[in-house]
C-alpha cells in the first residue's frame, strides 16, 4: 500500500511540473493581447478537460507570480525616480550661512554706548541744585508770560512819547490787566510820574522804574520758611483749594528739609483722594520720610493726631501735614479743616507752628478770597505761589504782598524737585519786567 502510495505521489508531483510549465506559457501568451480567442479553442477537445481544471486552481496562487514578470518592473523604477528628485528641496537649508552675518553686527553698536550715558546725566541733574544764576534764568523764563505782556505794552505807549497824563493813565490801565491789581498799579504809576513827569523817556527807564518799585512791595514779604530748633516736631500745615498742587509742594519742602539735615515725617491728610495718599507714600520713599497715613476716608483730624503724636515720641524735626482741597466757600469742608487744628492743639497748644497756603497764580484776583477766607479759618501765616510758568498773571503775587502783607516763603516756576525755591524779591522784579539780572 505504500508502494502504491508513493507511485500515486509522483505522478501528482511530475504532472504539476509540466502544468507548471504549461502555465508559464499560457501566462507568457495571456500577457499578448492575440492569445485572448486562443481560451475558446482549448474547451472544445475533451481530453484536455482534467487539465483546464488544474490549471485554473493554480492560477490564483500564480497572481501573486507577475512580480516576476519583467514587463511591470520599469513602472516602479518611475516613482523611485521621483523620490531622489525631492531631497533637492531638503538641501535649502544649507542657506542659513548668510544669516549668521548680520547677527554680530547690530548688537553691539545701538545698545552699549546710549545705555550708560544718558542714566548719569540724568541723575546729575536731579541731585545738583541750580546756581543762583540758573535760578534767575528759570525765573525769568517762568514769568515770561507775565513779563512779555507788560514789556510789550510799555514799549507800545513808550516809544519816542513824553511822560503825559495820557500815558501814565494807559501804564496804569495795563499793569491792572497784568494783575498787580488797582491799588498797586496807582502807587508805581504816581511814583514814576513824580520823578519823569514831562520828559522823554525810554521803555527800558520805564521798565526799571516799574522793577524797582515792584521790588520795594515785595522785599518786605520775602522771608524765608524758618524752622524753630526747641520744637520736637516743628508742625507745618499745608492747606489749600484743589489743584493748588499742596501734595507736590510737601514733597518738595521735604527734599529741602531733608538736604539741610532734618528728620521729617509726612502726614497724609488728604483722605478723600486715594491718589493722593499714593503721591505722598511716592515722595516719602523718594526723600527717605516715612508716611503716616489711613484708608480713604478715615477722619483726617485723627490722622494728624496719631502722626503728631508718633513725632513726637520719635522726636521728628519736621512734620509736614497735608490736607484734602476744598473750596474757600464751601463752609462745611472748611470747618473740617478747623477740627483738625483743633485736633492738634489738644497735644500742642502753640501747634501748628505754620500754616501754609499754596495758591495757583492762574487763578489771578481769585487768590485774594483765597487769602481772606483760609486767613480768617485756620490763621494763614505764610504763602506759597505755585506755576508761575504756567500764568501771564504773576503780578497777582504783587497785589498780595501789598494787600496782605503775608509772607511769601517759596514761589514755583516748574515740575522740577528744584523748581521750588525761597522767594527773592529783587530776582521777582527783574523777571517780572524782562530785565537782567545785572
Amino acid at each position: 500500500m505504500i508502494f502504491r502510495w508513493f507511485g500515486r505521489k509522483k505522478p501528482e508531483e511530475t504532472a504539476p511540473k509540466d502544468e507548471a510549465a504549461k502555465d508559464q506559457s499560457i501566462t507568457l501568451e495571456s500577457a499578448t493581447p492575440a492569445p485572448e480567442p486562443e481560451p475558446e479553442k482549448t474547451p472544445e477537445p475533451s481530453a484536455a478537460q482534467p487539465a483546464p481544471k488544474q490549471e485554473t486552481e493554480p492560477v490564483p496562487e500564480l497572481a501573486p507570480a507577475p512580480p516576476s514578470a519583467e514587463p511591470q518592473r520599469p513602472v516602479p523604477p518611475a516613482p523611485v525616480a521621483q523620490t531622489p528628485i525631492t531631497p533637492p528641496p531638503a538641501a535649502a537649508p544649507v542657506e542659513p550661512p548668510p544669516a549668521p552675518a548680520p547677527m554680530p553686527e547690530p548688537e553691539p553698536v545701538p545698545e552699549l554706548p546710549p545705555a550708560p550715558a544718558p542714566a548719569p546725566v540724568a541723575a546729575a541733574a536731579e541731585e545738583a541744585p541750580p546756581t543762583k544764576k540758573g535760578w534767575f534764568a528759570k525765573l525769568k523764563e517762568g514769568l515770561s508770560k507775565s513779563s512779555s505782556k507788560l514789556t510789550d505794552g510799555i514799549t507800545s505807549i513808550f516809544t519816542k512819547r513824553k511822560l503825559d497824563d495820557e500815558a501814565l493813565e494807559e501804564l496804569e490801565e495795563l499793569l491792572i490787566t497784568a494783575d498787580l491789581g488797582p491799588a498797586t498799579a496807582a502807587k508805581v504809576t504816581a511814583e514814576l510820574a513824580r520823578t519823569r513827569f514831562g520828559k522823554e523817556v525810554s521803555p527800558e527807564e520805564v521798565k526799571s522804574t516799574l522793577a524797582a518799585e515792584v521790588s520795594k512791595i515785595v522785599t518786605p514779604v520775602a522771608k524765608p520758611l524758618v524752622l524753630d530748633p526747641a520744637l520736637k516736631p516743628h508742625v507745618i500745615l499745608v492747606v489749600g483749594v484743589n489743584g493748588t498742587g499742596k501734595t507736590t509742594t510737601i514733597g518738595k519742602l521735604a527734599r529741602q528739609f531733608k538736604a539741610e539735615g532734618k528728620s521729617v515725617m509726612l502726614a497724609a491728610g488728604d483722605t478723600f483722594r486715594a491718589a493722593a495718599v499714593s503721591q505722598l507714600k511716592i515722595w516719602g520713599e523718594r526723600t527717605g520720610c516715612p508716611v503716616v497715613a489711613r484708608d480713604t476716608g478715615a477722619d483726617a483730624a485723627g490722622l494728624a493726631y496719631d502722626a503728631l503724636e508718633r513725632a513726637r515720641a520719635e522726636k521728628v524735626d519736621v512734620l509736614l501735614i497735608d490736607t484734602a482741597g476744598r473750596l474757600q466757600n464751601k463752609t462745611g469742608l472748611m470747618e473740617e479743616l478747623r477740627k483738625i487744628v483743633r485736633v492738634i492743639k489738644k497735644l500742642d497748644e502753640t501747634a501748628p507752628h505754620t500754616t501754609l497756603l499754596t495758591l495757583d497764580a492762574t487763578t489771578g484776583q481769585n487768590a485774594h478770597s483765597q487769602v481772606e477766607i483760609f486767613r480768617d479759618m485756620v490763621n494763614v501765616n505764610g504763602l506759597i505761589l505755585t506755576k508761575l510758568d504756567g500764568s501771564a498773571r504773576g503780578g497777582v503775587l504783587v497785589s498780595l504782598a501789598e494787600k496782605f502783607k503775608i509772607p511769601v516763603h517759596a514761589i514755583g516756576v516748574g515740575e522740577g524737585v528744584y523748581d521750588l525755591r525761597p522767594f527773592d524779591a529783587d530776582a521777582f522784579a527783574k523777571s517780572l519786567m524782562g530785565l537782567s539780572a545785572d
